[in-house]
């Protein structure tokens, strides 16, 4: 990957992660209940894939923009494990239970803050109502506080079965900690990443995040060196969004402390040269991993793929999820829970699944899906490709959008190829951060009223 100041300034708009497309701001709250859950009834031998969302954290983070409730009342663990299992059980009455599940994800919130006796209970009611793969193959992975888990907790999720974890680090500087309201040493997470390897675990991602309040280059530089010291498998490096008006505990962060827009983007060029000279592959956007990790393979061989858990190796799964503002994609239609937890546990507790609002994809939809997933995961595609799936002529479904290209191919970003055999394009080494304006061409409702974070 090039970096080119200019190029990066010029087109560093605001645009979707594009962890779905359409994006959950076409969502309708409108649309017919009845109409999603048909599509889940829909006779299907996929594989899935389980997201189970914990929303509750014993501390508040300033800078977090997760659906989340700040208490230290464990004991809202029972209740909340007991209506994840209502919820599961209503939804296997509408799907094959023996589909294999090759692919869960605790998310949160934090899922650490359920007791040991809570997470076997959990574990217990999915083992009970789904088909655990357990061959090896299994992606089982949960997000992890570091100031929230201990070994014997570590302990119980390596019993559980899960093989991959992922802790939140954001910045190991004292000042930065502070203005974030996240303190956690660096001898803390040493031990439990220590703990992490010796109970077999077989990957340990990273997430930082760059742009928070009193960021420096060097003190980000002291962060970085100590996380090539602890060698994760994987690193993501999210670009840090100050929106206080969406989110009232960022009001909280002053904006005197935050670095300037060139500041953040100096922090983002010199963390991906300090990562990629250190070993790791750059995967896209913002993550990183070691070359022999099953990530880098799967891209290299085009079998990487993109959804609300980002990038995936288990591109061959329906997703569905659990708990309050869960997101499920079935063959192309979106279904989310409500994000507030009363309305979600009183849907539950009647019966009904917590469907806040949802989608269904057309064909035009699941065209563009392909196309922009294409983009985003190989940074590559070709008229054949679409052709063949799809059974459209490329040029002329996307001559509008080769048009809109066009600036971006002078400029660098990407090549347009034309032959006998097609079209092709390649996004170039130049733009590849610039991926998700590229994508932006293909996308039918970036017009429409939405609010999204800048590109980088």
């Amino acid at each position: 990957m090039l970096w080119d100041s200019q190029l990066i300034h010029k087109y560093n708009l605001a645009g979707p992660r594009y962890t779905s497309y359409p994006t959950a701001p076409k969502f309708d709250s409108n649309i017919s209940k009845m109409a999603l859950i048909d599509k889940m009834l829909t006779p299907s031998n996929q594989p899935l894939s389980l997201y189970f969302h914990v929303p509750f954290c014993a501390h508040l983070c300033y800078y977090c923009a997760c659906n989340k409730i700040v208490t230290k009342q464990y004991d809202k663990g029972n209740e909340y494990v007991e209506i994840l299992g209502e919820e599961m059980r209503l939804r296997s009455l509408m799907l094959d239970q023996t589909r294999p599940v090759t692919q869960l994800h605790f998310g949160g919130g934090t899922p650490t803050f359920l007791s040991e006796t809570n997470l076997r209970r959990l574990f217990k009611k999915i083992d009970e109502t789904f088909t655990l793969v357990r061959d090896g193959s299994q992606d089982f992975s949960i997000e992890i506080d570091p100031r929230e888990v201990d070994r014997s907790k570590l302990e119980t999720l390596a019993d559980l079965g899960f093989n991959r974890v992922s802790l939140g680090i954001q910045d190991f500087n004292p000042d930065v900690q502070k203005a974030i309201h996240r303190i956690q040493s660096l001898d803390l997470v040493n031990k439990v990443v220590n703990d992490i390897r010796a109970l077999g675990f077989s990957s340990i991602n990273f997430d930082l995040i760059y742009g928070l309040p009193k960021q420096t280059l060097e003190g980000f530089d002291k962060t970085l060196d100590q996380v090539i010291a602890l060698s994760p498998d994987r690193i993501s490096v999210f670009n840090y969004a100050h929106l206080p008006n969406r989110f009232a505990p960022q009001k909280r962060i002053l904006d005197a402390d935050l670095p300037s827009p060139d500041q953040k983007l100096t922090l983002l060029k010199y963390t991906i040269e300090k990562l990629t000279g250190a070993g790791y592959v750059y995967i896209g956007m913002d993550h990183f991993a070691k070359p022999s990790d099953p990530l880098t393979i799967a891209q290299q061989q085009g079998h990487m793929q993109r959804n609300f858990q980002g990038y995936t190796t288990h591109a061959e799964t329906d997703l569905l999820a659990f708990g309050v503002s869960g997101i499920s994609q079935i063959d192309g239609a979106y279904f989310q829970n409500h994000t507030d937890l009363s309305l979600y546990q009183n849907s539950i507790e009647n019966g009904q699944l917590a469907i806040m609002k949802g989608y269904i994809s057309h064909q035009d939809d699941r065209i563009r899906h392909f196309v922009i997933m294409q983009l985003l995961c190989h940074n590559y595609i070709s008229s054949s490709m679409v052709e063949s799936e799809f059974n459209v002529s490329f040029c002329e479904y996307f001559q509008t959008e080769l048009d809109r290209l066009a600036a971006l191919e002078e400029d660098g970003v990407l090549t347009i190829t034309k032959s006998d055999d097609g079209v092709t394009i390649q996004i170039n080494e130049i733009g590849r951060l610039l991926v998700r304006c590229v994508c932006m061409a293909f996308d039918q409702y970036i017009n429409e009223n939405a609010s999204f974070s800048k590109v980088i």
